[in-house]
């Protein structure tokens, strides 16, 4: 099968992975908030009605480690889907060969939602219909 990743995860490991990546959704999600207080629009990559990334021709350093965590969690194969909200995907294959997301949202427990791709956050469901 063509899978739309190259990185999967059992609920095992997902929670697993999730154990020592919580600290740095903590991290990302209080950079977020300071850069959002400074006026830094992460998206744009540069200050709210401002020209470019803040006239010393740099991101802030908040940003500069947002990118890191963000990288660092991609290479790893966890999709980050809300920063401000700390909402990461983990794909996974179904038993029916489908690739679904294992979606945990800060705040939450272990995992304990999944959902289909086009479906996103909207259509998650508990793990016991997975």
């Amino acid at each position: 099968m063509n899978y739309e990743h190259s990185i999967h995860f059992t609920v095992e490991e997902a929670n697993e992975m999730l154990d020592n990546i919580k600290p740095l959704i903590e991290e990302m999600m209080s950079l977020k908030k300071k850069l959002d207080a400074k006026g830094f629009d992460i998206f744009s990559h540069q200050y709210l009605g401002g020209s470019g990334p803040n006239g010393m021709g740099a991101f802030p350093e908040e940003m500069e480690r947002l990118i890191k965590i963000l990288k660092k969690l991609t290479a790893e194969g966890v999709m980050v889907k809300g920063i401000d909200r700390g909402l990461v995907d983990f794909p996974h294959i179904r038993s029916n060969g489908e690739e679904v997301y294992l979606c945990w949202k800060y705040g939450e427990g272990d995992i304990n939602y999944w959902h289909t791709i086009p479906d996103g956050f909207s259509g998650r469901r508990k793990l016991n219909e997975l």
